[in-house]
């Protein structure tokens, strides 16, 4: 029988997923009310996120935000589409699935695109990476997944963003489930634009994109869009212009987003939100280990986002039923992406913090143990 779950404080499990993930109730409550796209008061709002966003990666006064209606690929597709002209050709570091998906993005856009591959849980060869560019004239954009939740896996971004600058080259950045948390600095790394969305460390709700862009690099984007929806350029002229979008925003996703902003600036901006998220990784992971269980990757690779577990070998170990009693306790984790091995992912980011974990890890113990599982140590 199952006991006290745990709850958010809107009485839903909590997500422990790389996103959409638990928000806060102050964060859900400004969406009970309506605003016109054309509302002044929104229109302030909307301009307030835009001008907040880039000063998180300190690229205020060199980058503009353009927003897209969306999930973050939607963002993802808009960057690889509008900075990417027909003639250019993307390298593209690719070790998880959000690579893969840059890929079929390029290749649907007609981009050309060459691959740098590692496996799952190895980041990119940055010796590879300059052969690559040194060799090949023809590369115009480098594409790195900042932080790749296949497998909750660290890309070398400001690494591989040195490179990209020495050769003379332009860095793109999906950002996704590092923008936020993670630091990045525009001032160190040279990069022309950085994809991220709202239902990620910021804690907002799902359905708005966004681009970071480098606003001399956007200016010469005019044209190379494949689709009129994600042009990132049109949709910058247009609200520079007037101040609105060119098609209806999710305009309570955005008053959420606003609100979530402040509470990220409020808990310290990016240090103090990456702190939060690597106490919470830090929680996990040892607890995990204590009960037996082998994290994916190794400490200096692991960002503080997502974390992968190798599937236990114990036979009475069944990911479904694990799944559902932990669900059932107010637990909500996510199966693993893996494509080499069978394994699990646990989040960190979210509302959540280190007791949310401890809580988790208790569940995960007594869900062993209903399983008849005393310890996990000599099968793991």
């Amino acid at each position: 029988m199952v006991g006290t779950r745990a709850l958010s404080e809107t009485g839903d499990p909590l997500l422990l997923t790389p996103g959409p993930l638990t928000t806060a109730r102050s964060v859900k409550e400004v969406m009970v009310h309506d605003w016109g796209s054309r509302d002044s008061t929104f229109l302030r709002i909307n301009k307030e996120v835009l001008e907040a966003l880039p000063a998180v990666v300190n690229a205020a006064g060199t980058h503009v935000t353009v927003p897209m209606q969306g999930s973050g690929t939607f963002a993802v597709e808009a960057m690889l589409t509008t900075f990417v002209p027909p003639a250019g050709k993307v390298l593209l570091l690719i070790n998880g699935a959000y690579g893969h998906r840059a890929k079929r993005i390029c290749d649907i856009a007609r981009r050309a695109a060459v691959v740098h591959e590692t496996p799952e849980d190895t980041p990119p060869d940055l010796a590879e990476v300059e052969r690559m560019l040194a060799t090949d004239e023809e590369i115009s954009h480098v594409f790195v997944v900042h932080c790749e939740t296949t497998s909750g896996i660290l890309n070398p971004a400001a690494e591989v963003g040195a490179i990209v600058a020495r050769h003379g080259r332009r860095l793109l950045i999906d950002a996704m489930s590092a923008f936020g948390a993670l630091p990045l600095d525009a001032r160190q790394v040279a990069f022309d634009a950085v994809a991220a969305s709202s239902n990620k460390c910021i804690e907002g709700v799902p359905g708005l994109g966004f681009v970071i862009a480098r606003e001399s690099a956007l200016a010469d984007c005019k044209g190379n869009a494949t689709t009129l929806v994600l042009d990132l350029h049109d949709q910058w002229q247009n609200l520079a212009k007037t101040g609105q979008y060119r098609f209806t925003p999710p305009i309570h996703v955005i008053v959420s987003f606003h609100q979530a902003l402040k509470e990220f600036e409020a808990e310290g901006g990016q240090p103090g939100r990456g702190r939060r998220y690597a106490d919470n990784c830090r929680v996990l992971i040892e607890g995990m280990r204590a009960l037996g269980f082998t994290p994916l990757l190794a400490e200096d690779l692991q960002a503080p986002i997502i974390v992968t577990f190798h599937m236990p070998r114990d036979p009475r170990f069944v990911f479904q039923t694990f799944y559902d009693a932990l669900k059932d306790r107010g637990y909500v984790i996510y199966p693993g992406k893996l494509t080499v091995a069978d394994s699990f992912r646990i989040g960190c980011i979210g509302r959540l913090d280190a007791g949310h974990m401890r809580g988790a890890l208790a569940a995960i113990a007594e869900v062993l143990a209903g399983m008849g599982i005393t310890s996990l140590k000599s099968a793991a």
